[in-house]
């Protein structure tokens, strides 16, 4: 970025899929996100952000929520408003949850899930969770506040396999390759 960037300022998280097939339980999709510490932006989140949370300065908000799919458009919306967010806070990791009732859900099991991550009105990435189909759980975007003090957005999809109740506690740990 030159000297002239004010960074990514607002951002935008989307969710939507498709209703399960009649008689099949419902696919329940949550997106969330954690913000860390410049003083240990790789460990324990400060805070989570999910369907029943909103962060403690009101910078990081769920705007829509859906159990099943069957909104019109998008179906979880979040709101990250990083150019308010507290200098304390270096980075913020955002992912998407799989409810697991009644039994393990992966993303193979959800029908046309899609992703879109946006500032204004410029589309910062979109995805449809194809590369992690097994995960139930996954980070979609990672924002990095600069020595500068504006934010950049990293993106890329991550799965996790493990049990998603612990997915909000290893979200930002560092991925071993």
């Amino acid at each position: 970025m030159n000297g002239l960037s004010k960074g990514i300022r607002k951002v935008e998280i989307a969710l939507k899929w498709d209703p399960s097939p009649a008689g099949q339980p419902p696919s329940d999709l949550d997106i969330v996100a954690a913000t860390y510490l410049a003083s240990d932006p790789y460990g324990d989140p400060a805070y989570v952000v999910h369907f029943d949370s909103r962060s403690p300065d009101g910078t990081i908000y769920l705007n829509r929520d859906s159990k099943d799919g069957k909104g019109f458009g998008w179906d979880e919306v979040l709101t990250v408003e990083l150019d308010r967010l507290d200098a304390r806070y270096a980075r913020v990791v955002v992912g998407v949850v799989i409810q697991q009732r009644p039994g393990r859900r992966t993303f193979v099991s959800v029908i046309n899930p899609a992703l879109r991550i946006r500032e204004g009105y410029t589309d910062l990435a979109e995805d449809n969770f194809g590369g992690v189909l097994g995960a139930t759980a996954a980070t979609v975007a990672e924002f990095l506040r600069e020595e500068s003090g504006v934010w950049d957005f990293h993106p890329g999809i991550h799965g996790f396999e493990d049990d998603p109740t612990s997915f909000t506690a290893i979200m930002g740990r560092t991925r071993r390759a």
